[in-house]
């Protein structure tokens, strides 16, 4: 088994197929359809997933309670898709005869086993998160900062969940106010810089890009706590000068290194050039 962290989802891999998960009241929520595709290979897994409901009363009766639309990156961006957690997922397998089943379940029993660990001893998760960076190729200070920038990055998050950001679009359009103050632009026109569409944007910045990211955003952290500011629209206002200020000293550094601190440069490219 073979995870590609993306902080909060995850792509897992089991025997060559992906399988798409994320975290949901402090458990790995898996992609229903990735599961039941990894299971059987259907071509159309969407039919197929229709006849064994169909089939089997009792799980049709309770698919509302197993299963959960829950937001997941998806090829063609943030969708919401059906997902269950471990003890949903081997519900639905029961209904799924296939001789792969078995280690499969074994599988999923030990990535949800690796999660309770996690919530338990976070420094776990932090370890692994290290480690996965270290396997890509990511250089040692590099990484520091990365792991620093999560970090920040979740405080400002918890912040933003206790002074009334409650919707994903919430979290968005304040993480968009911030980047568009420290750099000029959006994350997903900052994503077109860099030709990269799935992948997280910060996983392919530089040390000035992911500096200035941590700056924009733990000032904004300050500036809420400071104005104990409440709701979206005061956030939103604290957001776009918490950015301003690591704009400014974006500027500066620009104006004395004489070139832009947005890079076009990816990890994935830089990986590239190596190795010819």
């Amino acid at each position: 088994m073979t995870n590609l962290d993306n902080q909060n989802q995850q792509i897992a891999l089991f025997k060559g197929k992906s399988i798409r998960k994320t975290l949901f009241q402090k458990e790995w929520w898996f992609v229903v359809n990735d599961v039941v595709d990894a299971l059987v290979g259907t071509p159309d897994v969407i039919d197929y997933i229709k006849k064994f409901r169909l089939r089997d009363e009792e799980l049709n009766k309770g698919w509302g309670q197993i299963v959960t639309p829950l937001w997941v990156q998806t090829a063609g961006g943030r969708q919401q898709m059906n997902c269950a957690n471990t003890e949903g997922i081997f519900r639905i397998i029961q209904s799924i005869p296939n001789p792969k089943a078995e280690p499969f379940k074994r599988w999923l029993a030990k990535v949800g086993y690796d999660r309770v660990q996690e919530v338990e001893n976070p420094e776990l998760a932090t370890k692994r998160t290290r480690m996965l960076y270290k396997l890509k190729g990511y250089p040692d200070d590099w990484i520091e900062k990365r792991m620093r920038g999560i970090a920040v990055r979740e405080e400002l998050t918890d912040e933003w969940q206790k002074r009334g950001a409650e919707h994903e679009r919430d979290y968005e359009i304040l993480t968009a106010e911030i980047s568009k103050a420290t750099f000029g632009v959006t994350p997903a026109e900052y994503k077109k810089v860099k030709g990269i569409k799935r992948e997280n944007l910060r996983d392919h910045m530089d040390d000035f890009e992911l500096i200035l990211t941590m700056l924009g955003e733990r000032t904004t952290t300050e500036i809420h706590r400071t104005k104990d500011s409440k709701g979206v629209p005061r956030l939103k206002d604290d957001a776009r000068v918490g950015g301003q200020i690591a704009g400014t000293a974006r500027k500066q550094i620009e104006r004395k290194i004489g070139r832009s601190v947005v890079s076009k440069n990816n990890f994935l490219e830089n990986k590239k050039r190596l190795k010819k």
